[in-house]
């Protein structure tokens, strides 16, 4: 996986690329999730599908730009269809991403994720706990809450990418992104961002859409997702009053955000140890 220095290559130019293709992301994630999601991945310029049944997802994981699998609230049945699609992903070389939901609480979440893991996804993108759970170096995380810290999770996010050959996006009161070589430390958001629901959710589908646009360059394109989520929550915040209107400011915010905007205002900064 090839890296080049986030000043070689203006960080909206990732937002511009997805704006300007639309990418399909093909979307299997949560009953939660569905509609957020889509409207996030709509506010930010891409074009989002909901499609889980087991019958069509191969042939319709071929025609999208990328793959989002979250595992939120699995089924058998869903199961199956996040299987089915991540290997068609991976056999015709469709980037996609990994969201492993409470992964760290049930035999059956640790199960289905090692088997998703095996069709070399392009991204993870969880928690501290999730990322720990998901490299096999902590106990459960509490739901899909994060029990563990970000810093307490740096060494396991580096080991996971590394195991994998992927990027790994890790994301709480601080993000940090890293393809197992080079690493960076993302900052902004809002205090009320935990308070929303299926926000992870949708930023994982982000991730998808940046990469499906970016495809020669998926660890900074991910970089550049987390980026444009976290200064469209800071933005978001400065105008909602509760958790209602905060969503709400979120979309219009994503809607909002310019190339520009992300390439001066963006809070990141390359970790060269950890």
């Amino acid at each position: 996986m090839t890296s080049r220095s986030l000043s070689d290559y203006p960080l909206g130019g990732y937002l511009e690329a997805l704006r300007s293709s639309t990418p399909l992301v093909h979307c299997i994630t949560n009953y939660v999730a569905m509609n957020s999601t889509a409207n996030i991945l709509l506010a930010a310029g891409a074009s989002p599908a909901m499609l889980h049944a087991v019958e069509e997802v191969a042939d319709f994981t071929a025609i999208a730009g990328a793959l989002s699998i979250n595992i939120g609230t699995i089924s058998s049945t869903w199961a199956d269809a996040m299987l089915v699609a991540a290997k068609t992903a991976h056999l015709q070389d469709i980037p996609w991403v990994l969201d492993p939901v409470a992964v760290g609480a049930t035999r059956f979440r640790q199960t289905l994720c090692a088997e998703l893991l095996t069709y070399q996804p392009t991204v993870i993108r969880g928690n501290a706990s999730e990322i720990l759970a998901l490299g096999g170096l902590a106990g459960q995380g509490r739901g899909v809450d994060a029990t563990a810290s970000t810093q307490d999770a740096f060494t396991g996010a580096i080991a996971l990418a590394q195991r994998h050959g992927c990027v790994v996006a890790m994301t709480g009161l601080e993000d940090f992104v890293t393809n197992g070589h080079h690493h960076y430390r993302l900052t902004g958001g809002h205090a009320l961002m935990p308070k929303v629901t299926t926000l992870g959710c949708g930023l994982s589908a982000l991730v998808a859409g940046f990469v499906a646009s970016n495809r020669e360059r998926p660890f900074e394109a991910s970089i550049a997702a987390l980026a444009c989520f976290a200064l469209a929550g800071s933005r978001a915040g400065e105008h909602a009053t509760g958790p209602g209107s905060f969503q709400v400011a979120l979309l219009d915010a994503l809607y909002q955000l310019t190339p520009n905007d992300l390439s001066t205002f963006a809070q990141l900064e390359a970790v060269h140890a950890v």
